[in-house]
């Protein structure tokens, strides 16, 4: 009984479990199983929320908790403002910002905890899973295996590659976390601090080699700007880290390399896109000796012929109209927000009906707006507070103190962080879903905010608000 009492208290477990189980949501087939398993989850989850707050202090200890308890009352606020049919959703969505919050952010509280240890077993995890899914997906495409059952679309969704994932979007995503975790677990400092082996180079060279492919070929913009920001963004750590010893010219010369840079990685990575879908689209397609430019709407359309590519044209993929509608819904009520689970109700019920209840159109896709939507003027503004002070510190301790050297990790959780914080402008992915791509940003801010233990300690320093004294690093 002690054993069970154990795991039910153990966080990491808890998080390695959910991240699994979330990943599994996303395969076909697995899917449904795996949220099953994830209804369970969700209250072992509640209950270390539970746990953690009175029993091991965590809101005492935690960075800029202050902001994050203003934010979830926000939410309270917002949810009691606006009864309706959403409330159940709504108390679903505040007990998983608890989770978000206090499991995953909340990682930096848990003081015997081997954090590099963790994020090995996930890492591995990640990279043994979408390689050989990935794997599949190719092997089961250039066999011509291609159906669609109830809302699975096999191997070919849209006339994009999506392969054994249910999506050509999460596809593409979880592509990019692979390569990341790639990136993470090939920093020689981060093995030693987790005390683990390296993984077969030819593992690596094989999840880089799928997850690149799978990449460029399920077309989907925002992974592929996820993926251009990492770059980007690691590219800005090797050129201004230690930036205190750079003196104005050079630091000006560096920044114009550095847009160079990015010009020269975009271009390039949008040509290689271009030239690798034309390439499989040759090798699967009977008529391989066409073009991609010759084939016809109607070959398209009617699945005749495959181009990897988007069947919609436009290039915001209908975003702007759900950004119309998003505004509209803000101007319902500006202050306190709708709450989130009220966003479908109230457009159908006082707008143009624009958001509906379906796969794709469940959230407004651009977390930012989602926030500002959910919780109004108020919740927005407290979420931003806290987004400030977190990357402020971990911006500032980042590039004092380490160099374009570095074998630790911090720079790649620094760019993933900040890519994703680019992709949410186009997917549903900052906060309010439950799903891999919003527990797996929190899960690397919670590793990013170990480091702000490692460079600032704790110390008692208090702030004095009126009558009532709160240490420092709650604000």
């Amino acid at each position: 009984m002690s054993g069970f009492k154990n795991l039910l208290r153990n966080p990491s477990k808890f998080r390695l479990s959910y991240l699994i189980v979330l990943y599994f949501c996303n395969i076909s087939f697995i899917q449904i199983p795996a949220y099953a398993c994830l209804v369970f989850l969700f209250f072992w989850g509640l209950y270390l929320v539970y746990y953690k707050i009175k029993y091991l202090h965590c809101f005492d200890n935690m960075r800029f908790s202050l902001w994050l308890l203003l934010f979830l009352a926000a939410n309270f606020i917002t949810m009691l403002l606006n009864l309706s049919e959403g409330l159940v959703y709504n108390i679903i969505m505040l007990c998983h910002i608890s989770i978000c919050f206090f499991v995953f952010y909340g990682i930096h509280t848990e003081k015997e905890l081997n954090s590099k240890a963790e994020l090995y077993k996930v890492c591995k995890f990640i990279i043994y899973a979408t390689t050989i899914f990935g794997a599949m997906g190719f092997i089961f495409m250039m066999s011509g295996v291609k159906f669609e059952w109830y809302w699975i679309k096999f191997t070919i969704f849209e006339n994009r590659f999506t392969g054994v994932f249910i999506n050509p979007n999460i596809l593409g995503f979880i592509s990019v976390v692979a390569i990341v975790c790639c990136h993470i677990i090939s920093k020689q400092d981060f093995l030693a601090q987790a005390k683990r082996g390296r993984i077969s180079r030819i593992w690596l060279a094989l999840c880089l080699s799928v997850c690149l492919f799978s990449l460029l070929l399920c077309d989907s913009n925002a992974s592929f700007m996820l993926f251009i920001c990492y770059v980007i963004f690691t590219l800005v750590f090797y050129a201004f880290s230690m930036s205190a010893k750079l003196k104005k010219r050079q630091a000006l010369m560096k920044f114009i390399a550095l847009t160079l840079a990015a010009v020269y990685v975009i271009g390039a990575a949008l040509m290689v896109r271009t030239i690798s879908q034309r390439t499989f689209s040759h090798l699967i397609n009977p008529k391989s000796a066409q073009t991609q430019a010759a084939l016809s709407i109607q070959e398209i359309t009617s699945g005749e012929a495959i181009t990897f590519t988007h069947e919609n044209t436009k290039l915001d993929s209908g975003r702007i109209k759900l950004l119309k509608e998003s505004i509209r819904l803000f101007q319902l009520s500006p202050v306190f927000g709708v709450s989130n689970g009220n966003i479908i109700e109230y457009s159908q019920k006082y707008l143009n009906g624009t958001l509906s209840l379906s796969y794709h159109n469940n959230d407004i896709h651009n977390g930012y707006m989602t926030i500002l939507v959910s919780t109004g003027i108020v919740g927005f503004l407290i979420f931003s507070i806290f987004g400030l002070r977190f990357g402020k510190h971990i911006v500032v301790n980042l590039f004092r103190r380490q160099n374009a050297g570095s074998q630790d990790i911090l720079p790649c959780l620094f760019a993933f962080c900040c890519g994703y914080l680019v992709y949410s402008l186009f997917e549903k992915a900052l906060l309010y879903d439950i799903s891999f791509m919003v527990m797996w940003f929190w899960y690397m801010i919670g590793m990013t905010s170990v480091y702000l233990n490692k460079y600032e300690p704790l110390v008692s320093s208090l702030y004095t608000l009126r009558r009532y004294r709160l240490p420092r690093h709650m604000i």
